[in-house]
């Protein structure tokens, strides 16, 4: 790997890192923001909420800015607004302020994710490519993981003041800023491709569509289908999603070409995508509320019984990748699913006390080592045979396909019972594992004769 490689991977770790740990590292100082800030409820549910709103809504408009205005660009950019609005975050005055500028953050947020990916895909081939693609899944997966742990280690460091809570944020100026100095010494973007322009009304129709759908799922599991506020907003998302995709099928230049689905592992990886995150977001969140709530884990150690599946990503993510690109990721995206599923099941079959070595170990040794398996390849699948022009669109679909899907699963599944909801989630696994194994193609060997 050359050095340029290096600082690119870096770069791209580093920032993917920061945007997915702030999905979850918030949640276990909600009651610290509670007791500073005041606001009930509905204030604690939407300073997680507000951050997954806005970058579910722009990520596919920040992938299409990434393929036009250059990666670099974006990402530093996303960058510096991740860092500024961390800081608004950590200066808040009061529950509202902080709502708004979780929202904000979303949006840098929005710039990093895709545009990090776009510059593996860019800067490496091949193997390396497969590799790099592996670190950075393997990472990213760890950062959903860690969050609460160390959410919880800065909390408690504060002591009992009322401002403890502000390490939260604070802290991301320290990744951001090594970041920003790794970025600086990448090589400088393209120029700007001279038939490209922004897709203004593609651009609208994406954010209102992709918002009205993620806002009707985020409110479904507290006020049901029922409720004007969930079925008007999601009647909407959906009006404004197929007007978005009639628009891209005529617009001069799409944000959204169409092209890319014709490449059969980009279409069919999104369908196991699909089926697959949909059920690893049932599994966990299902999990860690029946660890505490039912099991009497405290939030610390329902963080740490789920440590083994961190340990097996970091161990074993880039090596399955790597072997994915050399034979192709069919068994692995076939195999994993299968793995995991099984973990799933075991977990499901949990009584009301369970001995973590005997009972719980087994399931998430299993699942870990699914997930370990199955996540690299399948980015490398999805991502792996499109033009390196079109990455950043290309990144930024596969996002918005498991976040929707991680919503969606959750709004229809999470309310039932352990036993209900990992029977669900390994069911969906296993139909990731069927679509992997039906529809992927291995890429043909190179000759090097």
């Amino acid at each position: 790997m050359s050095r340029q490689e290096r600082l690119v991977l870096v770069a791209a770790i580093l920032g993917s890192f920061v945007a997915f740990l702030d999905m979850s590292v918030v949640n276990v100082a909600l009651p610290a923001i509670r007791r500073s800030l005041g606001g009930g409820v509905s204030a604690q549910q939407w300073i997680v909420d507000a951050y997954l709103l806005s970058l579910s809504s722009l990520i596919l408009i920040a992938g299409s800015v990434s393929d036009l205005f250059g990666r670099k660009r974006v990402f530093a950019g996303g960058l510096v607004g991740f860092g500024l609005t961390s800081m608004l975050c950590a200066l808040a005055p009061d529950s509202t302020f902080l709502i708004v500028a979780r929202g904000l953050q979303g949006v840098a947020a929005a710039l990093l994710v895709p545009s990090s990916l776009a510059l593996i895909l860019a800067s490496f081939s091949g193997d390396a490519q497969a590799h790099a693609i592996g670190l950075w899944t393997a990472w990213t997966g760890i950062s959903f993981l860690i969050g609460p742990l160390l959410g919880g280690a800065l909390v408690d460091a504060g002591g009992a003041g009322a401002g403890s809570w502000r390490w939260v944020f604070g802290i991301n100026a320290v990744p951001i800023a090594a970041t920003l100095l790794v970025t600086w010494r990448l090589p400088p973007d393209g120029g700007r491709p001279a038939d490209r322009r922004v897709d203004v009304g593609g651009a609208v129709l994406c954010a209102a569509g992709l918002a009205g759908l993620t806002f009707a799922l985020i409110q479904q599991p507290r006020a049901g289908w029922r409720a004007p506020g969930v079925w008007i907003p999601f009647a909407a998302g959906a009006a404004l999603s197929a007007a978005f995709l009639l628009w891209e099928r005529a617009a001069r230049a799409p944000m959204l070409a169409y092209g890319l689905f014709r490449n059969r592992n980009f279409t069919v990886g999104n369908l196991a995508t699909l089926a697959i995150y949909a059920g690893l977001s049932v599994a966990t969140f299902v999990l860690t509320l029946f660890l505490q709530q039912v099991a009497g884990y405290t939030a610390l150690a329902s963080g740490l019984a789920l440590l083994p599946v961190t340990l097996l990503m970091f161990a074993l993510s880039p090596r399955a990748a790597r072997l994915a690109g050399r034979h192709g990721p069919r068994l692995f995206m076939a195999a994993g699913p299968v793995a995991a599923g099984g973990g799933l099941w075991l977990l499901g079959r949990l009584g009301p006390h369970p001995a973590y070595a005997r009972d719980v170990l087994p399931g998430v040794l299993a699942f870990g080592l699914g997930l370990a398996a199955t996540v690299a390849p399948l980015t490398a699948a999805v991502l792996g045979g499109v033009d390196s022009r079109q990455s950043g669109i290309a990144s930024a679909v596969n996002n918005a396909v498991a976040r929707v899907a991680g919503l969606l699963a959750v709004a229809a599944l999470g309310a039932r019972s352990l036993g209900a909801a990992m029977s669900a989630a390994a069911i969906l696994l296993w139909i990731g594992a069927l679509v992997s194994a039906a529809g992927i193609v291995n890429p043909r060997p190179v000759d090097s004769t």
